[in-house]
């Protein structure tokens, strides 16, 4: 059962842009908080950006000022805008999420989230 979906992920040269969605599946009703984290090869996994519930942003350091997340009006549908990439950008980009709480913080650890997509690939050519 697929819970969450991640797309967009494709290589891109360094300074390119690409914007990844996270859907929900069907049975989600809605998601409470939700992050993006990425995966690079023979790194452990790191938070890059979240959304709390009162719509509040949270970004590793790494990508402030580069990379926004955002939902669509639904709350089933969230996106990470992703500019001026970089070489180390290059990972497996997953989201998480919260569902089913009335309020959570947009924590940048994978502690708190309990639906997780199978991810999507991104890899920055210089």
């Amino acid at each position: 059962l697929v819970q969450l979906e991640e797309s967009g992920g494709a290589p891109v040269q360094s300074g390119g842009s690409l914007r990844l969605s996270c859907a929900a599946s069907t049975h989600i009703v809605s998601i409470s908080c939700l992050a993006w984290f990425r995966q690079a090869t023979g790194k452990e996994r790191e938070g890059v950006a979240a959304l709390a519930s009162d719509g509040v942003t949270t970004y590793a350091d790494s990508v402030k000022g580069r990379f926004s997340i955002s939902p669509d009006g639904t709350k089933k549908m969230f996106y990470l805008q992703m500019n001026d990439l970089k070489p180390e950008d290059t990972a497996r980009y997953y989201c998480a999420a919260i569902v089913g709480v009335d309020y959570c913080s947009g924590s940048l650890w994978e502690r708190p989230y309990n639906y997780w997509g199978q991810g999507t690939q991104v890899t920055v050519s210089s």
